[in-house]
């Protein structure tokens, strides 16, 4: 677990210190507007300054650092909201208060801005800013201190311009990471929303039906996958901290999962349909395990334990949905009944673990200490409700995750999270088992993981891939093809390679010329991305998009072009392929440095 540590670390100069007289940070939840709005010119004085960070609970871990603060008010992080109308002139005078280092900012320009304009402060010096904001949008203002080396992304904060009429009901959330290395084997790491890290984060409450509506920042220097489970979200804008693009009605596209890169915005609303408790949180591994918090626990106790406080952290949101007044629970006519074996087959004194999902249809157990990665393939039909019984044959504690359904929150699979009030879902012991009940309301490309110890259980193979089709349909594997992302290795970065239904190349395929066929993308690695493509003598094919993560793409998305999507962590994609001429076709998964983590030969005749 060490080596996850050092995966976190961000290299930063300057440590805590222990000057008791440093004011304490107030944790943004980004409702109240800072400075004073009148006649169409806000005014706002802010200053960076030093401030004692209590990122989880207020008397536990804390960490001393620069952050931003409205004068004569409590230091925040993330910083002090800037939210105004269109049209609003902003006066911003902003103040160096530390004592040994310049700072730079950026965000304190004109909107709509192509390029980011900076203001240099030096020690104890203060500048006004003078601008107009006249366009719309989720925006980022950030500071850097000549004490850090890479990210100091508690130096971040919100610019929102609303429409003249007025602001709309949302809740603003802006995420920032804090690192620093102790020696060469780990760090200290603090992942926030909104100045705090799970199990500390604001609990979501909401009602079946609302309309919920968010904005997201990214203040951090990393990619998030954000992944939202048991509904899908509508994306309504799309920025990247300066510029942002409000989508017109045929832009939106539902998911629920969708990754903020550096310093990138979003817009978003969902409306829950079921009751019971949910998750927010990025999809990345390293972002959400205990290791992700300022003082992670001891020893393996918190990774295994079913107290959501203690296996995950970090980057996480908590959410509530209570029931609507009368609303009735759907009676469950006669569910499909399948098994699931949770099995681990890796001899004795191997350098790795490899563990897998087995299915058996008829219920009869499979032959122990047989595994296949990915694990077996699910093929569920749309409305047919599937009762899947988990049996764990592990020697430790397990779950599954049904990654992209809307279903009950009890069979969500979060152990000691997912459920309603005082009723949780445990995690899986060894040698018990689990029922999940699974609701089907689209069929799509999905996935199924565990939520349990994630680094090791997934890249030691808990996972799979889960296809729902519409009633009538059966899969029809030579033009239908799944393509599941993975790591295979010890859960280090530096020891898992990535690979493709498990392995780096697989024998080619025949497909003939004309016919249509479908791909189904997956990436279920605990971090990274997969560039799929297909090229045919080094120039890309085309191919038709057709689904992200399950949802259908609305007909202006839906649109041939070259044959290339990359996936994040918790991402999947379709995509039709016409091959048009004959001959060889590649099937290629390059990582950033050119080389391919998988390759497969189309044989077009």
């Amino acid at each position: 677990m060490r080596l996850l540590l050092l995966f976190l670390t961000v290299l930063l100069v300057g440590g805590p210190t222990t000057r008791d007289e440093l004011p304490v940070v107030v944790a943004n939840d980004n409702r109240e507007a800072a400075g004073v709005l009148e006649d169409g010119v806000l005014t706002i004085r802010l200053a960076v300054t030093s401030a004692r960070w209590y990122p989880g609970d207020s008397g536990g871990a804390f960490t001393d650092i620069p952050v931003f603060a409205e004068e004569g008010k409590a230091p925040q992080i993330p910083g002090p909201l800037i939210r105004v109308p269109r049209g609003t002139e902003i006066r911003a005078t902003i103040r160096n208060a530390l004592p040994d280092s310049t700072i730079t900012l950026w965000g304190f320009q004109t909107r709509p801005a192509e390029g980011s304009d900076s203001v240099v402060l030096g020690p104890g010096t203060s500048q006004e800013v003078t601008f107009r904001v006249d366009t719309e949008g989720t925006f980022l203002y950030w500071a850097r201190s000549t004490l850090a080396r890479q990210e100091t992304e508690q130096l971040a904060g919100a610019l929102v311009v609303d429409p003249p009429e007025g602001r709309t009901d949302d809740r603003i959330f802006v995420m920032n990471i804090w690192s620093i290395p102790i020696d060469s084997t780990g760090g200290r790491n603090a992942l926030a929303i909104n100045g705090k890290s799970w199990p500390y984060t604001e609990r979501i409450e909401t009602t079946v039906g609302d309309t919920v509506r968010w904005r997201v920042l990214n203040a951090s220097l990393r990619n998030h996958p954000m992944h939202l489970h048991g509904f899908f979200y509508d994306i309504s804008s799309r920025g990247n901290g300066l510029l942002d693009s409000l989508y017109t009605d045929d832009q939106h596209r539902m998911v629920v999962t969708e990754t903020l890169r550096r310093r990138h915005t979003m817009a978003l609303t969902w409306v829950p349909e079921q009751v019971g408790n949910w998750l927010f949180h990025c999809h990345l591994a390293f972002h959400v395990i205990p290791e992700a918090q300022l003082d992670p626990p001891e020893g393996n106790h918190a990774v295994m334990s079913g107290d959501i406080g203690e296996h995950m952290a970090g980057l996480v949101m908590g959410i509530s949905v209570r029931p609507r007044p009368g609303d009735v629970a759907p009676v469950r006519n006669n569910p499909r009944k399948l098994s699931v074996y949770v099995q681990e087959g890796a001899p004795p004194g191997a350098a790795k673990r490899a563990m897998s999902f087995v299915v058996s249809p008829d219920g009869k157990p499979p032959t122990p200490n047989v595994v296949r990665v990915p694990g077996d393939m699910l093929i569920l039909t749309r409305g047919v409700p599937t009762d899947v019984t988990v049996h764990n044959r592990l020697p430790e504690s397990t779950s599954i995750h049904w990654h992209g359904l809307e279903l009950e929150s009890w069979s969500d699979g979060v152990p000691g999270w997912s459920g309603q009030g005082p009723r949780v879902a445990p995690p899986i012991q060894p040698g018990d088992s689990f029922t999940a009940h699974l609701s089907l309301k689209r069929a799509g490309t999905f996935m199924y993981h565990t939520h349990l110890n994630d680094i090791e259980q997934i890249t030691s193979g808990l996972y799979g891939a889960l296809i729902v089709l519409e009633p009538g349909r059966t899969f029809d594997a030579t033009r239908d093809f799944v393509f599941v992302g993975g790591w295979d290795g010890t859960g280090s970065p530096e020891g898992s390679p990535m690979v493709v239904n498990g392995v780096r190349q697989e024998p080619p395929l025949e497909l003939r010329m004309g016919e249509t066929y479908r791909f189904r993308f997956i990436n279920i690695a605990p971090a990274g991305s997969f560039s799929f493509q297909i090229k045919q003598k080094e120039r890309f094919a085309e191919w038709r998009p057709i689904a992200k993560d399950g949802g259908d793409l609305p007909p202006s998305q839906a649109i041939s072009g070259r044959a290339l999507i990359r996936l994040f962590a918790g991402e999947t994609a379709d995509a039709e392929f016409t091959p048009g001429e004959p001959g060889e076709y590649q099937l290629l998964a390059p990582d950033g440095r050119g080389t391919n983590l998988y390759q497969r030969t189309l044989i077009v005749r």
